[in-house]
């Protein structure tokens, strides 16, 4: 049987396209090819999630976006300092049971979460 076996990617609308890449490839460092993507083999670490949350959930504010984007890092330490380096101050961040996490918003507004997972297996 075919089934789903990971995170093809993220789409969204924004006005301006080039800056939008600017920003994440000056903030997070990203590289976009030629056709104005950017790719990522699947990492070693950490597993993707499609996950639906309640509409009157406060997990995506202050972004008023019906998604979020969560991207695995593999130092948050190196990434704050890169984020902040940029002149972006994250929104937040936590250690928890899954790994550290930090927050912050896009050009577009849209919340992007980043996730350092611990060295475990994902969930069953």
């Amino acid at each position: 049987m075919a089934r789903v076996v990971g995170l093809g990617g993220v789409f969204l609308k924004v006005f301006d396209q080039d800056a939008w890449r600017d920003w994440y490839r000056r903030v997070l460092g990203i590289k976009f090819d030629d056709w104005g993507s950017a790719s990522f083999p699947h990492p070693d670490i950490g597993f993707a999630v499609i996950s639906p949350f309640a509409v009157a959930t406060e997990y995506f504010d202050p972004s008023t976006a019906s998604f979020m984007i969560n991207l695995i890092v593999d130092d948050m330490d190196g990434a704050l300092a890169n984020i902040r380096a940029a002149g972006v101050e994250p929104l937040g961040a936590e250690d928890n049971d899954y790994g550290r996490f930090a927050w912050l918003l896009d050009p577009a507004g849209v919340k992007v979460e980043l996730w350092q997972p611990l060295d475990t297996p994902a969930p069953a």
